[in-house]
């Protein structure tokens, strides 16, 4: 995934050195040389996430970080502080200040990466949900700006997931004050405990024993109401290369042992804060979005509002010049269900299709009913072999098991997929739907049931 990354230093060595490094991974990097020029180019629109230096003349980067998460025009864009400062106080400072993550030179690369990376993601997201909120009705953002305004990070809900109870009843201890805190000593309880959404935050101590705490990590995002759960590592000195693989798998955060009680807790309030904010923005564009643009059976998004946000977001992909994809989904032999078990069959069968679907897609796919038994995905920042993943799983939710016909036998559905690619030049709405349409209508005359990509 690509993005435009903004470097805010005031020594050139310095600049240059970064611009080298993320440019090298195809990166698109502006820079600014002090912190009044980086708020102007933030407030112009297009920066994905701020590299900002602490230490500037004027303006430092602690106040700078502040003006821009207190602005609304760019509170959303992450950002990460780099510096020289290496005490506790001066991490929880830029913390404090609403920074995303902070690191300290001399800077490794390998974690430099991995943290733009998981960034990154958390902007995508969130520029996907906002754009959502734009499409269905300008008002879902503004709520949405406004309830940023009374989201506090107190009486947070955190998992402490450790087996040593001494290490997890002192951390427990900095964080019951203002918390609600659960220890578990049995990793592999993790998922299920996680599953109902109960928590805001998982602490994760690298230290389990034997068991692997990314792979407890991974457990705990696979149920649909924890999969955005965020998680902080506690780490050892030792445990470096196993965090930066962590937050390249995206966890959201780590602190390193010995834990410094101030550092903890500005870290969980940050985490506490941008999980409500993400919370809050979902509701907003679920409560506010009117039923003209929402499909009544399904509850997926209806055709005149795919359309619409289509080519909002294909503008958006050739500008940036980023990757989209396409999914058009045809329910193979559908007219014999309705023909054989009724239409109320067919209806609840085409419920439970939707259900499938918005399980097995991800969290940035646009699903709609695109009419009839037809339904279309629309994938951004997203290439051949991702879009292919998607395709295949939601293929596979749908054969592998049967749909409730109300007869106690169930029926055997299975779906025909056609995918397209953006080209980033000349692509239009209707040549995209278009190539997609063709794609699908080999996959239904090679036998039905696969997938059929026409990447142009």
């Amino acid at each position: 995934m690509t993005a435009r990354v903004l470097i805010v230093d005031d020594i050139p060595t310095n600049v240059r050195l970064l611009e080298a490094r993320l440019s090298a991974e195809y990166f698109d990097v502006v820079t600014a040389a002090s912190g009044k020029e980086a708020l102007a180019i933030c407030a112009a629109g297009a920066v994905d996430i701020v590299l900002l230096d602490v230490m500037m003349p004027e303006m430092d980067g602690f106040e700078a970080c502040a003006r821009l998460k207190a602005d609304p025009r760019t509170s959303h864009i992450p950002v990460l502080m780099v510096t020289a400062l290496d005490q506790p106080s001066d991490r929880v400072r830029g913390l404090e200040s609403g920074a995303d993550d902070f690191i300290t030179k001399p800077i490794d690369d390998v974690q430099l990466m991995a943290r733009v990376r998981s960034l990154v993601r958390l902007k995508a997201l969130t520029d996907e949900l906002r754009a959502r909120a734009r499409t269905g009705q300008e008002i879902a953002v503004e709520e949405a700006m406004r309830a940023m305004d009374s989201i506090d990070d107190d009486n947070g809900r955190i998992l402490l997931i450790d087996t040593d109870p001494r290490h997890a009843e002192r951390l427990k201890g900095y964080l019951a004050a203002t918390n609600r805190v659960d220890v578990l000593t049995h990793p592999a309880e993790a998922a299920l405990v996680v599953s109902d959404g109960t928590y805001e935050l998982a602490l994760v101590s690298m230290a389990l024993g034997d068991f692997d705490p990314l792979r407890v990590c991974s457990q705990m995002r696979t149920a649909e109401l924890s999969r955005t759960l965020p998680i902080i590592l506690i780490a050892e000195e030792d445990d470096k290369p196993r965090v930066v693989r962590g937050l390249d798998l995206g966890v959201n955060d780590f602190i390193m042992r010995p834990v410094e009680r101030n550092e903890l807790l500005a870290r969980v309030r940050t985490q506490i804060r941008r999980q409500r904010y993400a919370m809050e923005l979902r509701r907003s564009v679920n409560n506010t979005l009117v039923l003209a643009v929402t499909d009544e059976l399904t509850g997926l998004y209806n055709r005149r509002y795919f359309e619409r946000h289509l080519s909002m977001m294909l503008a958006k992909a050739q500008e940036q010049h980023r990757d989209m994809a396409m999914m058009l989904i045809d329910m193979d032999y559908f007219k014999s269900v309705n023909d054989m078990h009724g239409h109320d069959t067919g209806d609840a069968v085409l419920r439970e299709f939707a259900d499938r679907l918005r399980r097995n897609i991800r969290g940035v796919d646009l699903a709609c009913r695109f009419g009839g038994e037809e339904f279309v995905i629309l994938m951004p920042d997203t290439d051949l072999h991702q879009a292919q993943g998607v395709a295949e799983r939601v293929r596979n939710a749908v054969a592998e098991k049967g749909f409730d016909a109300g007869s106690g036998r169930p029926l055997n559905v299975t779906v025909s997929v056609g995918l397209a690619l953006n080209d980033q030049h000349a692509d239009t709405p209707e040549s995209l739907l278009k190539r997609a349409d063709v794609a699908l209508y080999r996959a239904k005359r090679e036998g039905r049931n696969r997938v059929v990509c026409d990447a142009a």
